[in-house]
């Protein structure tokens, strides 16, 4: 398939890029930031998010979603990460919805995808464990209770996790810590007895939540697919999360090398703009090269997922790991080439730098997406 949008596909981004730096631009970020609102977004945004069909993208038109894919997800994205935009997106939009979608029964797609698509409903998938991400450590248990589980256990990094009407929450029912097979899927209310939610605020200003199961009580008809099959859903989930990670990335690095570039244009030092210099010129060249090999892989990687293609999780691994070496790169030419008060508050560009280094851990560094996609291919 050619690495390029169609009609549809370029209207999505150009409506998303219009939309967020009118409504979210960096502007907006920074009196969040400064407000201190323990929330980390607007909920009026997100509402407007929804109206515009964004909420929605990957809701089916039949369950009141607009249905654009993994395409248009990932166009929403990287205006979201040009304009550093503060909003539910990749937890609720993105994740939840993508388990949802694969492992959810009929009776849980008509519950939760609607509400998600009118913005009314805020989800986020509990999975990770460990200080690094490694899906597959699962130690929270759910063990047989009556007509269904009680859970135990901890989980950490849980994106906007403080805020969330409903978790999904990966629990071992089967195997040992380690094990892909007997992890099951749970859909959780965050107000249940025995749950304890702690917000975590980040470097990027943005909101995690370490969440704390005890003895939580849930029913059959909240498991997400089947028992001790949930590793399918989760990995699709991730994939999805990882390939739109790149698409938010991307806009990082976009927006990075466009500031840099602009600034190189107006500095003066030793009565030259600094752009003449040939050696900058040779550092912005090789950026921007940089950026467009990011922009293809992350293209192929949400498309192999709205192709249901065998090889989507390798190409959104090569798009997260890619991805966040750009941002890396981007945004630390970025501030070398602003000078000492690149990092000062003042310029944006050291608030694209903190977000950058957060996206980059985010489901997987390149150390943990290079080592699955060499395994991936057989190595």
């Amino acid at each position: 398939m050619a690495l390029v949008l169609n009609e549809d596909q370029a209207m999505i981004r150009d409506s998303a890029e219009g939309f967020f730096k009118a409504e979210a631009p960096t502007t907006a970020f920074r009196k969040l930031r400064d407000s201190k609102d323990a929330t980390g977004f607007d909920r009026a945004l997100w509402k407007k998010m929804a109206e515009m069909g964004f909420a929605g993208v990957l809701v089916p038109e039949g369950h009141g979603g607009s249905g654009f894919g993994y395409v248009g997800a990932g166009l929403i994205q990287e205006a979201i990460g040009r304009n550093l935009s503060l909003s539910p997106m990749l937890s609720t939009a993105i994740l939840a919805a993508t388990a949802l979608l694969v492992g959810g029964t009929d009776e849980q797609k008509a519950a939760y995808l609607p509400k998600i698509a009118s913005g009314d409903l805020l989800m986020a998938l509990a999975s990770d464990e460990k200080s690094r991400h490694t899906p597959n450590h699962v130690a929270t248990t759910a063990a047989a209770s009556g007509n269904g589980f009680k859970l135990n256990g901890t989980k950490s990094f849980v994106l906007d996790g403080h805020v969330a009407d409903k978790l999904i929450v990966a629990a071992r029912t089967s195997g040992a810590d380690g094990d892909t097979d007997g992890i099951t899927l749970f859909l959780v209310d965050p107000k249940a007895a025995g749950v304890s939610i702690a917000r975590q605020p980040m470097v990027d200003s943005r909101n995690a939540a370490k969440v704390v199961l005890n003895d939580v009580q849930v029913d059959g008809a909240d498991v997400l697919g089947e028992v001790g099959n949930g590793w399918a859903i989760l990995e699709r989930a991730l994939d999805a999360g990882r390939a739109c990670l790149a698409a938010e990335m991307l806009g990082v690095s976009a927006q990075s090398f466009e500031t840099t570039v602009d600034y190189l244009k107006t500095r003066d030092q030793f009565g030259v703009k600094i752009g003449s210099f040939q050696a900058l010129q040779h550092r912005a060249a090789h950026l921007f090269c940089e950026v467009e090999l990011a922009r293809s892989v992350t293209l192929r990687a949400l498309q192999a997922l709205d192709e249901g293609d065998d090889r989507a999780s390798i190409f959104a691994s090569l798009a997260k790991a890619k991805g966040g070496e750009v941002a890396k790169l981007a945004t630390n030419e970025g501030v070398q080439l602003h000078g000492g008060i690149g990092m000062t508050d003042e310029f944006d560009i050291g608030l694209y730098m903190k977000r950058a280094r957060a996206a980059r851990e985010t489901f997987g560094d390149i150390a943990f997406n290079g080592d699955r996609l060499a395994k991936l291919m057989g190595y």
